[in-house]
């Protein structure tokens, strides 16, 4: 079975993580955890390190200071796909997303060998438990529709954090350098991925799914607070601009 890697980025999250999940979803045998300590001020990294000695299935990549989630997941990405991960994803350490969530948005993209990204969206429908407190339900309808503007693509949710990579050569590409947003990576990547710079294929936007969820919990505690969102919303007029000079370039050097 070919190596999947599933990137959890950990700031200060003593009090919120759950080890015993993460350890049994380290033991399913199917995926393996790189957990990424963001240069943490309390007691996060002696807990992942204790985690990892509870299961071969875990590594710890512990980062000197804090550079934000969105460098941490690219450097957790990067190590993942240097050590031969051919499937890689990343996912928010506050389980919001259900174990059982993950496994089957990884499973997904085993059974589809034409897909390249699986995303997770949080739809509120009828025999679904999506609990998300109304403020935040409403900034993030607002930040998704920015997102679908800004890369000029249908999409629905660019924010959960729970997503599936297969390893390519445009994604390689797109994990190159450095996030310019710290909020609004997911959007940065998927316009890169989509719209890459030179040479590389972009990845098709048929090969690009959402998947709804069926259950998934507003945690306490985010770090995303309304600030941070206005902040990832200013970034994605910096974004398109940047995605469509691109995709000009493409046309244009088809033409």
């Amino acid at each position: 079975m070919p190596e999947r890697v599933v990137v959890i980025p950990c700031f200060d999250e003593e009090r919120r993580l759950d080890s015993t999940e993460l350890l049994a979803l380290a033991t399913s045998g199917s995926l393996r955890l790189l957990l990424v300590d963001d240069g943490s001020s309390d007691g996060t990294l002696p807990l992942l390190r204790a985690l990892a000695t509870g299961s071969q299935a875990i590594d710890v990549l512990a980062l000197e200071t804090n550079v934000g989630k969105a460098e941490a997941v690219r450097v957790g990405m990067l190590r993942a796909i240097a050590d031969g991960a051919e499937v890689v994803a990343y996912y928010d350490a506050d389980l919001s997303t259900p174990p059982d969530e993950l496994r089957r948005l990884v499973d997904t993209l085993a059974q589809r060998p034409a897909t390249a990204v699986v995303m997770a969206a949080r739809v509120a429908l009828l025999g679904r438990q999506i609990k998300r407190r109304p403020h935040r339900h409403y900034l993030g309808r607002v930040f998704a529709t920015l997102a679908s503007l800004s890369l000029a693509i249908p999409v629905y949710d660019t924010q959960c954090g729970a997503k599936v990579f297969r390893v390519t050569p445009a994604l390689r590409q797109a994990l190159a350098r450095p996030f310019r947003s710290t909020w609004g990576f997911d959007v940065e990547l998927l316009g890169r991925l989509l719209y890459p710079d030179g040479e590389v294929e972009p990845t098709p936007l048929d090969s690009v799914i959402e998947v709804p969820l069926r259950r998934w919990n507003d945690v306490a505690g985010s770090k995303l607070g309304p600030v941070a969102m206005l902040r990832a919303a200013l970034d994605l007029a910096r974004i398109a601009r940047e995605t469509r000079g691109r995709a000009s370039w493409k046309q244009a050097r088809r033409v």
